[in-house]
């Protein structure tokens, strides 16, 4: 509401924050006006991925609580954990993304004065709020709940439980803790039983989190007979390559191309963003969030949309623009353009990911996995023919497999860790090896040669007849 009252029921307690009330949202379905009221109606806004997924588990008495602690979102989950379902959901922005939408802006704050300070309290207490909310729309005593797990990258990592990440702000980007962290609940504020445990689980290694671990214990890597991988695509991308003999894993600074940053017209998946463009006829067809006018473009929208430049010939696979009709941009659906300078960003984040993935294939003897997990959001809502067709997964899309959120998955999954297991899970931590992508000197000329697209069927044909000229280039035509 912009002007007016109307009261808060009980069922918009249990469903919006403390934040959202006080800044005047409301359900209409919950709404009884009695005067007048100036109103703004809330855009449709894409679901935070949360998780479902069935598992099995050892019974336990009373409830759980699992949080995924991502650098742009927050999800936290309620479980009853005698039958193993999920009783409450609570989702948010993470409160820190004022201070910078990546992890690197927050480790800049952090070392200013009083940042790591700031930056601690605001996540510290939207979690133990969003738990308030569970807890109120479950309808569950605090006395009920009997653990906590949280999971999240390195810096979240750090910055929830109040390390120095001055060692992430350099090369070789070690940081100097990287174990389980535990804490009480009451030395949190939060309203829990003051005796009951807060776990954050343990970092890989470098910039390889704990959300990571637990996208192992997701997908059962450590068991699998199979060679599998797992990739989180992100500005921070993570990837594992592994069996139960032995797990690789890497991370690579992919940029936010994918979360639709650092684009001219880029934007969240919400109201308004182009998130899928398909080719018909001949021409760009392109589906806007919310059926509204097109605002801007999300990032599974972008890799679409390279994906059909490639194909209509309006992008070469250098990643400059062919046609002459389209010098400098190219109009997606009026007035959303893609410029040159966006196809080159998304081509950076690809080449980051595609690269690092070839190292640790190559570390593996060359083999290929049998399946490829991709975690995330944006792994969930890519389309893989498009991640296929740019070059940013190299292997058919029939064996490219959505995970959905496998971090708040096995962070659910280590609420029913053995007996024995404190979270610090030594054993599987033991059997992954963290490979330094910056301090291999393969790396830069493998991301070189990832930084162009692949060449299509079109224009394979075409080449397959021409000639090259004085310099080395193909002339016939104008293809590249």
């Amino acid at each position: 509401m912009l002007e007016g009252e109307v009261p808060v029921t009980a069922a918009e307690r249990a469903r919006l924050s403390a934040e959202e009330l006080s800044g005047g949202w409301r359900l209409a379905c919950q709404c009884s006006v009695e005067g007048d009221l100036v109103i703004e109606l809330r855009q449709w806004d894409a679901a935070i991925l949360a998780d479902e997924t069935p598992f099995a588990f050892e019974p336990r008495p009373g409830a759980g609580v699992a949080v995924d602690v991502g650098t742009t979102t927050v999800v936290a989950q309620l479980l009853d954990l005698q039958r193993g379902c999920v009783l409450a959901v609570r989702t948010a922005l993470n409160s820190q993304g004022r201070y910078g939408a990546d992890v690197m802006s927050r480790v800049e704050f952090a070392l200013s004065p009083d940042g790591l300070g700031e930056l601690q309290r605001l996540i510290r207490r939207q979690i133990g709020s969003l738990i308030s909310q569970l807890l109120l729309a479950a309808r569950v005593p605090a006395h009920d709940v009997r653990d906590a797990v949280l999971v999240g990258n390195t810096v979240m990592h750090h910055l929830f439980s109040g390390i120095d990440v001055e060692p992430l702000s350099h090369f070789p980007f070690d940081p100097s803790r990287t174990g389980i962290e535990v804490f009480s609940a009451g030395e949190l504020n939060w309203e829990l039983p003051s005796e009951v445990l807060i776990r954050f689980l343990p970092c890989l290694g470098g910039f390889v989190g704990s959300d990571i671990l637990a996208g192992l214990l997701a997908t059962r890597m450590a068991e699998s007979e199979d060679l599998i991988a797992l990739i989180d695509l992100g500005t921070n991308g993570e990837i594992v390559l592994g069996n139960r003999e032995e797990i690789l894993c890497a991370s690579t600074a992919a940029g936010p191309a994918f979360e639709g940053a650092r684009i001219s017209m880029g934007m969240r998946a919400s109201a308004g963003a182009i998130s899928q463009v398909a080719i018909k006829d001949g021409r760009l067809e392109c589906h806007v969030l919310g059926s509204i006018e097109a605002k801007g473009i999300c990032g599974s929208g972008l890799v679409d949309a390279v994906a059909a430049g490639l194909d209509l010939g309006i992008i070469s696979p250098s990643g400059r623009f062919a046609d002459p009709a389209h010098l400098d941009e190219w109009i997606l659906r009026p007035p959303v353009t893609l410029t040159q300078a966006d196809v080159r960003e998304l081509q950076l984040a690809k080449a980051a990911i595609a690269s690092g993935f070839q190292l640790l294939r190559e570390r593996w003897g060359g083999a290929d996995p049998v399946r490829l997990y991709l975690a995330g959001a944006f792994g969930n809502y890519v389309n893989r023919s498009s991640a296929h067709r740019i070059g940013l997964l190299s292997y058919s899309p029939e064996i490219v497999q959505p995970a959905g959120n496998t971090a708040l998955l096995g962070a659910k999954l280590a609420l029913f860790r053995s007996d024995g297991e404190d979270g610090s899970y030594q054993d599987l931590r033991r059997r992954v090896e963290h490979i330094s992508l910056s301090a291999d000197p393969r790396f830069q000329d493998a991301f070189v040669q990832e930084l162009s697209f692949p060449v299509g069927p079109t224009l394979a044909s075409a080449l397959a007849g021409a000639s090259p000229g004085p310099t080395g280039h193909f002339v016939k035509g104008d293809l590249l």
